[in-house]
């Protein structure tokens, strides 16, 4: 039975306890905090009642370091290199710095946390009742708890309307006043918990609160290093303050003597007294113009902390009342207005565990813990609902980061960057599908704002031109080839622009053709070059004219030009001197000029994300698998452009890329008939590795989905990395990655038992965000395993692609009944609602198409004997299915017509 309380919490999750995060040494404590954002701001908050602690973040924030921000020049010399050495099987050939010497690897710029703010409450006592939470439809979070002194409530949200975060606390319920002083921890006293390339200790920052107590900020200037982009550039976080009814006055705290706070009077704070309510509304930015380091501990003001306070208080006065009484309520109405309409499109629930469905996180946390075979229906839906949830909060501005968008330490794991050979792909893989509309934008913009970059990769590691070659990683401001040494060969892994530019092609496939605004983020003024089919780009007129447009179209000014660019990358890789014969065999011929009949063009050299061959000590290989499927898909995504759009000449184009899909590299069998790392006789397979980047044609492309030997193949390539991989088996991210792969052969089975071991072991923070390994062993927040689950439960439930929808593809097996409303099919159809009761033998589906003339071959992934048709209120039966096999139904859809299926099972 459900009470009231519960019902507070039916889309939302929350806990009976908290983890307060010290003012020192602090360790992962943060990470239990609950979240909230709007892709840009955002902040992590500890629930503590008496000294609670608000982390707020900044997507774009980026700590430099002293690593070069250019690709260094011996790069293109080594490719003649690279690729002999490759094909004569040497794998001692080393990479090489512009000395002789063996290369070492540089690092991207880190991401790091705003300021950490610390709200101390005088007045305590035995605190009764506690409970924080996290409301997924508002973005609020929440701490309720009584004491001697009342009852209290503090809610938070990051407004998606306004761009601010905004608190409110209030008087107890017995009317006793809020004593409280707000102030900002030491930043060297905040979370390190890896070891990084940044220097901290060279930064310099200031805690500043003005004489009236409007405002309490930090304000820092990064350090200065010779050729980077912010040697004058800094960031800043301001909160400010109002009071209801009682007083706030500027006090100082006791000075800690950081080394790195350079301010007259170190540790600045707000004393409020007797208040009747208190709020604060809080902005983070950064600036590329914080003037020259040596100026920076003398200058008297700041002029980003004076946009900050005209941006809070701008917020203040558009909410305040006659009485200039700051209106929470009235503030938050505009943004659950445009985030609750995303959160609630789709809505996902499974029958079973009912009794655990209003369990507190823990409570949820442990019972699936103790479920080592099965997954918890109740703890299944609240982590796809935490995952939904926390991927709306961390897009629009970007793509989400290794952490989303959330870090409360220095030196995060890996950096907090973007990894583009698993990690974003996996965060965005239910962009599309899981009805988002905000998260796109982001995507692309980081994917534009990184794309000079990514030609410039193409031009320096394989000397191309008019080309797109994406970096295993990027820090969001720069994705250029740094990372790379002869362990990690990142210059020559190819596959990236393909799958990179597929999300954006998915959500052409969900949407149509979207207007894209150009907002800042875009770099727009870098893009002309780029966007455009024609080599140098488009002419000064034509950019002329997209600027005064304001916004790109997602077809003609993205894709096209985007797609063509990865297409010409496959097409200069390959070259007719590397190719194997009739027989498969590896040839060279210096000179030659094209391809004989029968011979493929070999794809060397390429990367295989950090796997080799047995017997073979290098990972600088030849034909990896993942390139092979990431060159077919990445040219039938183009084919399908160019005939969408139907450009003037747009036949020659196909042709030419249809020709070259045919010159590719075929797929190679193992004795077991499983598909192969690498199309190379000259291999071993090495299945002794928890990467599956070979099954590429499985996930993220299709290709298994129309050919049956493929799939089979794949299925048996998947079955020995369980069988022979004896190595890391934690990483959340390769059994997210597994998950997926299995729902696109259609194994159900698969999809839970790859989802279990971050459920069952260690994966989930008490927030229901979680780590990157099921066992900690990194200790590193990651969303990874947050933003896959949804992706992989999406695809259990329903497949789609161009003109075709399966539903129920990979149902787990206890998944008996079951509803989801609202998925996006790559089809541009909505399913409206997709139920099952397997029990009572039904499944149904109500379709919903977004254009005239949509022809849809629909099909259930379940055995059924026959399906019921309901047009207009009118019941027929449409098709008997004798044989229980796979069979299609052909629809013909038109705009806003809704469809509903019956199947008997």
């Amino acid at each position: 039975m459900t009470t009231s309380t519960d019902r507070l919490f039916e889309k939302g999750n929350y806990a009976n306890s908290y983890t307060e995060v010290p003012i020192s040494n602090p360790g992962y404590a943060w990470r239990d905090g609950m979240v909230s954002g709007n892709g840009e701001n955002g902040y992590v908050t500890s629930g503590s009642p008496y000294s609670d602690s608000f982390i707020f973040q900044y997507m774009l924030f980026n700590y430099p370091s002293k690593a070069p921000r250019f690709i260094p020049y011996e790069l293109t010399e080594q490719l003649v290199d690279a690729r002999w050495n490759v094909f004569n099987q040497n794998d001692q050939w080393k990479i090489t710095d512009g000395s002789g010497s063996t290369r070492v690897r540089t690092f991207y710029y880190c991401y790091h946390p705003g300021h950490q703010l610390r709200l101390n409450v005088t007045s305590r006592g035995s605190v009764a009742s506690y409970k924080r939470w996290t409301n997924y439809e508002t973005a609020e979070t929440g701490v309720h708890y009584v004491d001697e002194f009342g009852e209290w409530v503090r809610t938070s949200f990051t407004s998606r309307a306004d761009n601010v975060s905004i608190t409110k606390i209030e008087q107890s319920s017995i009317g006793s006043k809020i004593n409280m002083t707000i102030s900002i921890d030491d930043i060297l006293c905040m979370s390190r918990a890896h070891n990084g390339s940044i220097e901290l200790t060279e930064l310099q920052y200031k805690k500043l609160v003005d004489q009236k107590a409007e405002y309490i900020a930090q304000v820092a200037h990064y350090p200065s290093y010779e050729g980077s982009e912010l040697r004058n550039a800094g960031y800043a976080g301001l909160t400010q303050v109002i009071v209801v009814n009682g007083t706030k006055k500027r006090v100082l705290l006791a000075e800690t003597n950081e080394s790195i706070n350079v301010g007259s009077e170190q540790n600045p704070a707000i004393q409020i007294i007797n208040a009747d309510a208190v709020y604060f509304i809080t902005q983070s930015n950064r600036t590329f113009e914080m003037g020259s380091i040596e100026d920076f501990a003398g200058q008297p003001e700041y002029p980003l902390v004076e946009q900050l306070f005209r941006n809070t208080n701008a917020v203040a006065r558009k909410y305040s009342d006659t009485q200039a009484c700051f209106d929470y309520e009235a503030a938050l109405v505009p943004h659950v207005e445009q985030h609750a309409a995303e959160f609630n499109n789709v809505q996902f629930s499974l029958a079973g565990d009912d009794t655990d469905k209003y369990a507190d996180n823990l409570t949820l946390i442990h019972k699936q813990q103790a479920m080592t075979t099965r997954i918890n229906h109740a703890f299944m839906e609240q982590v796809y609902n935490q995952g939904r949830y926390a991927m709306i909060c961390c897009g629009g501005s970007s793509a989400p980061r290794l952490y989303g968008m959330w870090t409360g330490e220095w030196n995060p794991g890996w950096r907090g960057i973007y990894t583009l050979d698993a990690n974003v792909n996996l965060q965005v893989a239910a962009m599309n599908t899981g009805h988002l509309t905000k998260a796109q934008l982001g995507y692309i913009a980081f994917f534009l704002r990184n794309a000079p970059d990514f030609a410039y990769n193409a031009r320096m590691a394989y000397g191309m031109h008019d080309a797109l070659q994406v970096s295993v990683n990027s820090d969001g401001d720069r994705g250029m080839h740094v990372e790379y040494d002869n362990d990690y060969p990142f210059q020559y892994w190819n596959a990236g622009a393909s799958w990179c530019l597929l999300p954006i092609y998915e959500y052409w496939q969900c949407y149509g053709n979207m207007q894209i605004p150009i907002v800042d983020s875009l770099r727009i003024h870098e893009l002309q070059p780029l966007l455009s089919v024609h080599d140098g780009g488009l002419s000064d007129e034509e950019f002329a004219n997209l600027l005064r447009r304001g916004y790109l179209e997602l077809e003609k000014d993205i894709l096209l030009p985007l797609l063509t660019k990865q297409a010409n990358f496959w097409e200069q890789i390959c070259t007719p001197e590397y190719f194997t014969d009739k027989n498969g065999n590896a040839c060279y011929q210096s000179g030659k000029v094209s391809l004989n009949p029968g011979e493929k063009y070999m794809i060397i050299p390429t990367y295989s994300p950090e796997n080799n061959p047995i017997g073979y000590n290098s990972t600088i290989t030849a034909n990896a698998t993942m390139d092979i499927s990431a060159a077919r898909d990445g040219l039938l995504m183009v084919i399908s452009m160019e005939n969408a759009i139907k450009r003037e000449g747009y036949e020659a184009a196909v042709m030419k890329w249809r020709t070259l899909l045919n010159l590719l590299p075929e797929y190679k069998y193992d004795e077991d008939g499983a598909l192969r790392e690498w199309a190379m006789n000259e291999y071993k397979e090495n299945n002794n590795h928890r990467h599956l980047s070979h099954l590429y044609a499985a996930w993220p492309a299709y290709e298994t989905q129309s050919n049956q030997s493929l799939a089979s193949a794949a299925k048996i390539a998947l079955m020995n990395r369980d069988k022979y991989n004896t190595k890391d088996a934690t990483a959340g991210h390769g059994w997210m990655h597994k998950a997926l792969v299995s729902a696109r052969l259609k194994q159900g089975e698969g999809v839970l038992s790859s989802l279990l071991p971050m459920m069952k072991e260690f994966g989930y923070y008490p927030s229901l965000m979680t780590d990157h390994d099921t066992n900690r062993r990194n200790h590193c927040y990651c969303t990874d395993t947050s933003f896959g689950v949804v992706g992989a439960v999406n695809e259990a439930l329903l497949f789609s692609n161009r003109g075709v929808i399966e539903i129920l593809p990979a149902l787990p097996p206890d998944w008996q009944s079951g509803s989801i409303c609202g998925l996006m099919a790559r089809t541009q159809v909505e399913v409206r609602r997709l139920s099952w009761d397997l029990s009572s033998g039904t499944a149904q589906v109500l379709l919903s198409s977004g254009i005239n003339g949509n022809t849809i071959e629909l099909s259930a992934g379940i055995p059924w004997e026959k399906a019921i048709v309901v047009v207009d209120g009118n019941e027929r039966e449409l098709l008997s299915n004798n044989t229980g096999g796979h069979i299609q139904l052909k629809l013909d859809m038109d705009r806003d017509a809704s469809i509903s299926f019956m199947f008997i099972v």
